[in-house]
């Protein structure tokens, strides 16, 4: 099976910690032993301290957007050093790259690609590009809510869902000034438009990726032919037509 595996910035280098990244690494050595393996590296609190700094050095988004990338990147460079042997020795600067170094059989890991896009979008749209079986999306939550539950104790978690439904609560926690979605907009699209089989899950433990590879895990899978409600109830339609 071929696998893309996004690790949040903000469970993998929370505090640039050797234990955390060896405790990851061991784990894709492991699923490598069967399955191709990618993984994406998010920037979490470095990246944004560096981008906060330029920020109120008067640089542009853009400019931030490539500071946060090379963050990833160095996420992703240490990664491939905590691997050894069995990664890829370097992290991918795009798609092409990264499907072509899979070819040599070694666990590929990169970070960010391009200025305005999330590593969320980038796990998405290399599933998408290398024709992945499976998107995993190990995050500092264990699944998507119906809101954030770090705000709302009434937030219902979804076992399963659709990627129309990813859209809609992504679209609305996106409409809340600081809210926490377990993925962006484009990414949420590209799984709806590919039917990616993905899987968000918490990252804290990285045990969590063997047991959702193998069917036991607590996190919300979303699939096109699946659609469950927490609770039962219908979710209202969203409207969309102010969102920018």
């Amino acid at each position: 099976m071929k696998i893309v595996v996004s690790i949040g910035g903000s469970v993998l280098a929370k505090d640039l910690q050797p234990e955390k990244f060896i405790g990851y690494a061991n784990v894709i050595k492991e699923i490598g032993k069967d399955h191709t393996i990618f993984i994406v590296t998010g920037g979490g609190k470095a990246a944004r301290e560096y981008i906060g700094m330029a920020r109120d050095l008067g640089s542009d988004e853009a400019t931030c957007d490539f500071i946060g990338i090379d963050i990833t990147r160095l996420n992703a460079r240490i990664l491939i050093a905590a691997l050894g042997n069995a990664a890829y020795y370097e992290p991918p600067l795009n798609y092409k790259e990264a499907r072509n170094a899979s070819l040599t059989g070694k666990i590929v890991v990169m970070g960010g690609v391009t200025p305005g896009q999330t590593t969320d979008a980038v796990s998405a749209v290399l599933a998408e590009y290398t024709g992945a079986d499976l998107l995993i999306n190990a995050t500092s939550i264990d699944g998507v809510y119906t809101s954030d539950p770090r705000k709302n104790k009434d937030a219902r978690k979804f076992e399963t869902m659709t990627p129309h439904q990813l859209i809609e609560i992504v679209m609305r926690t996106e409409m809340v000034a600081g809210a926490n979605s377990p993925f962006d907009l484009l990414a949420a699209k590209i799984i709806e438009r590919s039917n990616i089989k993905t899987i968000v899950l918490n990252g804290e433990n990285p045990q969590n990726i063997i047991d959702a590879i193998s069917g036991k895990y607590s996190g919300t899978v979303i699939e096109k032919e699946k659609k469950v409600i927490p609770g039962n109830k219908i979710i209202p339609e969203i409207n969309i037509k102010h969102h920018v």
